[in-house]
């Protein structure tokens, strides 16, 4: 870890706890900053206010008003949840006390390199690529993730060596609080229409995403998906140099698919049908990660040997395992439309689908065509149980079966299948209606896939 001074005295407010305000407050006594710590749920609920309490931090739960600032802050480091919208949040900016996110210690701290992975979708699926990629074979240091992948980045930062690398899985919400990060490699996966209720445009939305890139330098790389005509523009705002990845074949100066066979930059690295994780969507993952890996020096074969034996990042298209002919895929994290639609395009054998949860007020009508291509059979349950059922039935789905939940659904599913079938829970909705969060979810479909079968899932 780097011993940066620039926090020594400083009074800092650490606005929400989780996994990331928890670390950095951790991090910043550890610097010497004077910090406090503010969470609004209360201590009896609070196990991160708990043990920050009995390790000597002052600790103020309850309602985060505005009136918090007037004990005279020099920093405000915002759990990347929190809405600048928020009184507390707002006052902050009109008394133009820097805000910053974990995000930013992290790059301030880690004296490793980093390699930092954005976009609306795919970010878990690649940073996990590139981290498996970079790790294997290495012969000095280890290469590890961390960020919006569920592991605190600025925990894993103090522990790294000048030998390692840190690959980060960076969400919009971290990035709008980052002033000089500076990942060595950037990852533009792709831009899509997302949390505009956070950002308010798409703009800003947009903006968010380049800050991955506003610091780096031509001795930097800006690795971008050129498959859309924004994203390509965008890479021309980049002082870095750029290394475009494709799946419709618009260069060979990058990672790119051709007649079903991936390249970089000419060379022949392997068969697309050959990723173990199913989907054009994962293809494009693949060619992100491959151009990183390609950067570093990694060699085809390590490239190769991951992409063949790697099955999935959990609750996203996880294969779980294989039980008399059917596959059955953990899809949990699809908590919208477009999420399982593309889960859906990624299987050409007949899919029997587990879908429902949270009714947020919308209706599925646009999900018919995927509906139509893809599934034989469709198990429905939660809040929008009839909303999908409508769906459905506009889709010619021939069987149709509501039922009380993911675990009831499971032998159903068993029953309208068949050897070569595919069973795939892709709820194409939130989990909150029946479960604390989608993992919940997918870890209870897993189990009953394992009761019922009599099999473990692989690892």
């Amino acid at each position: 870890m780097k011993q940066i001074k620039r926090y020594e005295g400083k009074k800092v407010l650490v606005l929400g706890l989780a996994k990331s305000g928890t670390n950095a407050a951790k991090l910043l006594k550890r610097l010497g900053a004077e910090v406090t710590v503010s969470d609004v749920q209360p201590l009896d609920q609070n196990k991160d206010a708990q043990e920050l309490e009995q390790a000597g931090f002052k600790v103020i739960l309850g309602s985060q008003a505005p009136e918090l600032l007037d004990a005279g802050y020099d920093l405000m480091v915002k759990n990347p949840g929190i809405s600048y919208d928020v009184p507390i949040v707002k006052k902050a900016l009109a008394l133009k006390l820097p805000i910053i996110t974990e995000m930013e210690l992290t790059g301030e701290v880690a004296d490793a390199e980093l390699v930092a992975v954005t976009g609306s979708n795919g970010k878990t699926t690649t940073t996990t690529m590139i981290q498996k990629m970079l790790d294997h074979d290495r012969q000095a240091g280890h290469a590890r993730y961390a960020g919006n992948i569920g592991v605190p980045a600025s925990m894993v930062a103090q522990e790294l060596t000048p030998e390692d690398t840190l690959v980060l899985e960076v969400s919009s919400f971290m990035l709008v609080g980052t002033t000089e990060f500076h990942p060595h490699i950037a990852v533009l996966t792709n831009i899509f229409s997302n949390h505009l209720d956070y950002h308010k445009t798409r703009a800003n939305y947009v903006a968010a995403k380049m800050k991955i890139t506003a610091n780096q330098t031509a001795d930097d790389y800006f690795v971008v998906n050129f498959d859309n005509p924004e994203w390509r523009e965008l890479s021309t705002h980049s002082a870095a140099k750029v290394v475009l990845f494709t799946r419709q074949d618009q260069s060979e100066d990058g990672a790119y698919e051709r007649e079903g066979v991936l390249y970089f930059r000419g060379e022949e690295i392997m068969a697309a049908a050959d990723i173990k994780v199913p989907g054009d969507h994962n293809v494009e993952n693949a060619l992100a990660a491959i151009a990183v890996a390609k950067i570093k020096g990694v060699s085809t074969a390590a490239i190769v040997s991951v992409l063949k034996s790697f099955g999935g990042v959990r609750h996203r298209t996880q294969f779980v395992l294989e039980a008399e002919g059917r596959q059955y895929y953990n899809d949990s994290k699809a908590t919208d439309m477009e999420a399982t639609e593309m889960a859906l395009k990624g299987f050409k054998a007949p899919v029997v689908l587990l879908a429902g949860g949270l009714d947020r007020g919308y209706t599925f009508e646009k999900m018919v065509p995927s509906f139509k291509d893809h599934v034989k059979a469709i198990i429905l349950f939660g809040q929008t149980a009839k909303l999908l059922e409508d769906t459905a039935k506009q889709a010619g789905i021939p069987t149709i079966r509501l039922t009380e939940n993911v675990e009831t659904a499971v032998p159903l599913a068993y029953e309208l299948s068949e050897p070569g079938d595919i069973v795939l829970l892709s709820p194409a909705n939130a989990s909150w209606d029946q479960y604390p969060n989608f993992e919940v979810r997918g870890d209870r479909f897993i189990k009953a896939v394992e009761q019922l079968t009599g099999k473990q899932e692989e690892k």
